[in-house]
């Protein structure tokens, strides 16, 4: 349901734009959009099912049909289920306790909750394999770590399932937990009227009511599981459990841009798998969905004598799955060694200053990352703003096409996007005469196609909170649309702009989905450089980098805190 007052519940204007201004700006934006997010897919598309020119059935069916695709196939599908399932049991369990509950310390447990969907993921397996291996600096001294010899618990399907799950949990919170903002109070106060206890509650009223809001954080989750390549990596590797996604990036180390042809038809299957997905969970949301009519207020139910119990089994959750896996991390980042014991006389602060200042390469890969995601904000912050313009405030096939366009490459995994851009950026580029394979550019782009729509919805919260009256006031007073962005819009739109370049930033700095396939010696990235120190054997560097992009991630989180009271609801997701 939605509020409007008289004067923002005019319809939206067709996307005519009468000013040669907004032609412009238009014209502007679907060259952005095609050039970084439609080209490049159209492109993955032709290679994977026309590499030369026609339709070869007889190589799709040998490609996909093979012993390692179909392998690599099944695991991907059932680890995605069998994580999205365990996903969308604890994020919904976690938003019923946090959405209708006096929990005490709700804010700080909400915030904690969703922490592990901000940290890179290769952080966090390497913090949990860490916390839980032979020589956990944490668990070792107590007696309670794994002996040695024994194989990692971890380095197997159900330890991808198992990470997955946790990692994915706040995507599902995240949905029930709006989904519940927008559940009568009024309805579930006379449930209670009539007797029913908080099991029957849940049931029969809360559950029914907000169906719709869990399938669609299962969505999420299952998305993000198809494609997270930093825990696959870091698990299904070792363990010699190949999904497509790993498949896709030994194939490209082994055998380089020959295969990809082969990669893309791959790549083309993660997203027919993806859409499939999706497709199915959106079509169970919406069976059965009930729907009530009506103001909604925030209800927050006594837990009573159950404070304590409940408490415990929260807090206890976090501190056994975050609190664990990152203390061990710091662990092995303060040892000399990889195994020591965390003491007096082994703690060092070594391994960070080779971080931060002595390790050529690991203080290449941030400064690269740095810039180069400080310029994605540069250039996405006043392209989503605009972009936001035309959007709300405009309606037409080219809004849509642009939504649409810019909505598909951020659902899309990001080595699918990847892929695409190496495709794309393969061949010499028009009037410059060369390729951008394997520079900093390819990835530069491959960030603007992929976090665009992450940089737009903050700022459609925001458009959503000013009345377009002003602009239109601005327009017959004969301003441009630059000077009614800059004079008019976004003076109101401050807030929502500036965590649009926090979310993009946070994002984009410890990113690995995308730039893994990109990186190359000239151009290396700091999300992939802590899988590199894994394998070749520098542990103890590998976690004092982890622990830096954690310290980063967190900064951030607590920077956007300072004005998150300005901000649309929902629009920073670790604020309760």
């Amino acid at each position: 349901m939605s509020l409007s007052v008289e004067t923002g519940a005019r319809p939206r204007r067709a996307l005519l734009p009468r000013v040669p201004g907004e032609w412009l700006v238009l014209a502007g934006l679907v060259l952005f959009v095609g050039a970084l997010s439609i080209l490049p897919l159209a492109r993955l598309v032709q290679a994977a099912l026309f590499p030369g020119g026609t339709f070869d059935a007889a190589r799709i069916a040998e490609v996909l049909g093979g012993r390692r695709v179909a392998e690599a196939t099944v695991n991907t599908i059932w680890i995605s289920c069998a994580a999205t399932a365990l996903a969308t049991v604890m994020g919904t369990l976690a938003a019923l306790l946090a959405g209708l509950t006096d929990l005490r310390g709700r804010t700080l447990w909400v915030f904690c909750f969703v922490l592990p969907l901000m940290i890179p993921p290769q952080v966090t397996a390497l913090a949990w394999v860490q916390a839980f291996s032979p020589t956990s600096p944490l668990l070792g001294p107590l007696g309670l770590s794994l002996p040695p010899g024994m194989r990692h618990p971890l380095y197997s399907a159900w330890g991808i399932v198992l990470l997955l799950g946790f990692c994915n949990a706040p995507l599902v919170f995240l949905s029930v937990r709006a989904g519940l903002r927008r559940l009568p109070a009024d309805l579930v106060e006379a449930a209670q009227a009539a007797g029913a206890g908080p099991l029957a509650l849940s049931r029969d009223i809360v559950l029914p009511l907000v169906r719709g809001a869990v399938f669609a954080g299962a969505a999420l989750a299952f998305v993000s599981s198809i494609g997270n390549f930093g825990i696959q990596a870091m698990l299904g590797i070792p363990a010699r459990v190949p999904t497509l996604i790993t498949l896709i990036y030994r194939r490209l180390n082994a055998y380089g841009p020959s295969a990809l042809n082969d990669m893309a038809l791959m790549a083309l299957m993660l997203a027919g798998l993806t859409v499939v997905g999706m497709g199915l969970t959106g079509w169970l949301g919406r069976r059965g969905d009930q729907r009530v009519e009506g103001a909604a207020r925030r209800l927050r139910l006594p837990l009573g004598r159950w404070h304590g119990p409940v408490g415990l089994l929260a807090w206890g959750y976090l501190v056994a799955c975050l609190l664990l896996p990152l203390s061990a991390l710091l662990g092995t980042a303060l040892v000399r060694g990889y195994g020591q014991p965390l003491g007096p006389d082994t703690i060092t602060f070594e391994n960070f200053a080779n971080a931060l200042f002595h390790h050529e390469g690991i203080r290449k890969a941030f400064l690269t990352s740095l810039w180069l995601t400080a310029l994605a904000v540069a250039v996405l912050v006043p392209v989503s703003v605009a972009l936001g313009y035309v959007l709300s405030w405009r309606s037409g096939p080219v809004a849509r096409l642009l939504q649409l366009a810019s909505e598909l490459a951020y659902a899309l995994p990001g080595i699918i996007i990847g892929v695409a851009m190496i495709l794309f950026f393969l061949r010499p580029m028009p009037l410059i005469g060369t390729s951008l394979y394997g520079t900093v550019w390819v990835i530069l782009a491959a960030y603007l196609a992929n976090y665009l729509a992450l940089a737009l919805r903050p700022n459609l919260g925001g458009y959503a909170q000013i009345d377009r009256a002003l602009d239109e006031a601005g327009q017959v007073a004969g301003a441009g649309l630059i000077a009614r962005l800059r004079d008019i819009v976004l003076p109101s739109l401050a807030p929502a702009a500036a965590a649009s370049a926090i979310l993009v930033f946070m994002s984009a700095i410890n990113e690995i989905q995308t730039s893994v396939l990109l990186v190359s010696s000239r151009a290396q990235t700091i999300g992939p450089t802590i899988i590199f120190l894994d394998e070749a054997g520098s542990s103890t560097l590998a976690a004092a980098v982890g622990c830096l992009m954690v310290a980063v991630v967190l900064g951030l989180m607590l920077a956007s805190l300072a004005f998150g009271s300005r901000l649309p609801e929902g629009v920073l997701p670790w604020r309760d």
